[in-house]
């Protein structure tokens, strides 16, 4: 049979062996002392005749283990133990005193970010199954069709090997086939937060964005850490219980892809960026899922004053534990790129590092979008082609190192054979947002930016 993995990706909330097995990959990733369940938990999940009962009380004693006394890394065990840079970012007039963008300059960049995140998330739409489309793959589907490197969007050639299949969604982003941007969960969130900031300003509540999901969002749209934090609050639980009861991909992407707003919204103030994302992730992430959140909104806050990527990264890293994982895993891609290796040798190195998280958590993706902005070297092509060819969860990557250069570069600098296909549209599965105008978007984040 087929591995649990590639069986119940994306239907992890209504299986018992998903949870169990996953629970139990998170909890031996931060440090727990799970090892001994390990035969226990092979033979519940890797079977066709599941019981499901044996796999809740298995779950029960996983979720019970004590952490490992000489774990090196800094984990906090929920989320009211996430640093708080609250209520230092509310008052940072030092963090805007280096803001020098007159309102045109403002607008052009905030409208770069959303076409940025557009661009990058269709780019990367089509090679979306980190089980399949490792960098070699993508290459060797590339290649005969003189599209690698990407410059443009992935072409749509020969589909009759099931290793080279792309993604269901091939239809809407493929090259020649995108007419207006593609709806993407990458996409919904960043107009869900818009809407959320609109209507509660900064000073929104946990309870704000609890009500935001159920009234605007539907289920079947979300997925891992977000699907779980959902079926949480229809059953009652409130944030931060909703991150953590029964979810075992609270450390994923999710809140990554959901930062973007709060970096558009507080240009070149990270520490307020990073609160505000953190407030918003705490519905459904913890730990190093949350400084993800922190780290990509406060890497977009200074992406508007910052001279070039490197300086929105060292900035973006303040605000997460210098002992946390997912700092020390950006902290080596740094230094593989001050050691001067190529971009091969560098995703390599990512790669075995952290293969052994699922290929949509945060930290491996984290340093993914570090590399694509490290070695693309400020250009805006580069950066998301190389962002892409990484691998793992490529759309999302591709959204965020977008955004990020979006905003570096303006608007109007962004190649216009990466933005005409999209007509200045952009569909969505958020409750009263279906078709949207990407400049309309844009204008109403400057609004709130201002």
């Amino acid at each position: 049979m087929r591995s649990i993995e590639t069986t119940f990706f994306g239907h992890h909330e209504a299986d018992a062996r998903a949870l169990l097995y996953y629970e139990w990959c998170q909890r031996s990733e931060s440090g727990y002392a799970v090892a001994e369940f390990g035969e226990e938990v092979h033979d519940l999940t890797h079977t066709d005749r599941p019981i499901e009962a044996a796999c809740w009380r298995l779950l029960d004693r996983v979720e019970a283990a004590p952490r490992l006394p000489d774990w090196p890394y800094f984990e906090a065990v929920d989320a009211e133990r996430e640093p708080d840079t609250a209520g230092a970012a509310r008052d940072s007039p030092s963090a805007r005193s280096g803001i020098r963008l007159s309102p045109a300059e403002l607008s052009d960049r905030i409208h770069g970010g959303w076409l940025g995140r557009c661009v990058g998330c269709t780019l990367g739409k089509p090679l979306e199954n980190g089980f399949v489309w490792t960098p070699d793959r993508i290459r060797e589907y590339l290649e005969p069709v003189d599209s690698y490197p990407l410059r443009d969007y992935v072409p749509l050639h020969d589909q009759s090997s099931e290793d080279l299949r792309l993604h269901w969604s091939w239809s809407e982003s493929t090259r020649g086939h995108i007419d207006g941007c593609p709806r993407d969960d990458d996409l919904d969130y960043t107009i869900l937060g818009l809407d959320l900031l609109e209507q509660h300003g900064p000073g929104f509540t946990t309870a704000d964005v609890s009500a935001l999901w159920l009234e605007r969002l539907p289920f079947l749209q979300t997925y891992t850490a977000e699907r779980v934090a959902y079926r949480n609050l229809i059953d009652g639980f409130t944030p931060p219980r909703t991150a953590t009861y029964r979810n075992p991909y609270r450390e994923w992407i999710g809140a990554l892809i959901r930062a973007d707003i709060f970096g558009y919204t507080n240009p070149g103030n990270p520490a307020r960026a990073a609160a505000l994302a953190a407030r918003e992730a705490s519905i459904s992430h913890i730990g190093n899922g949350l400084w993800a959140a922190r780290w990509s909104a406060a890497l977009i806050a200074s992406a508007f004053t910052a001279p070039g990527p490197p300086e929105a990264l060292a900035a973006a890293h303040s605000v997460i534990p210098d002992r946390s994982r997912l700092a020390i895993a950006l902290t080596e891609v740094t230094a593989n790129h001050r050691e001067d290796l190529s971009w091969d040798q560098a995703i390599a190195e990512i790669r075995t590092r952290h293969s052994h998280y699922n290929w949509v958590h945060a930290i491996g993706n984290a340093c993914l979008i570090t590399a694509g902005l490290l070695w693309g070297e400020a250009d805006f092509t580069k950066t998301i082609a190389l962002t892409v060819q990484g691998g793992w969860d490529t759309d999302s990557n591709g959204a965020t190192a977008g955004s990020v250069m979006g905003v570096l570069t303006g608007a109007t600098a962004i190649p216009d054979h990466w933005t005409a296909p999209f007509h200045d549209r952009l569909r969505s599965a958020v409750s009263g947002y279906p078709e949207n105008h990407i400049s309309g978007l844009a204008r109403r984040t400057v609004a709130l930016a201002e």
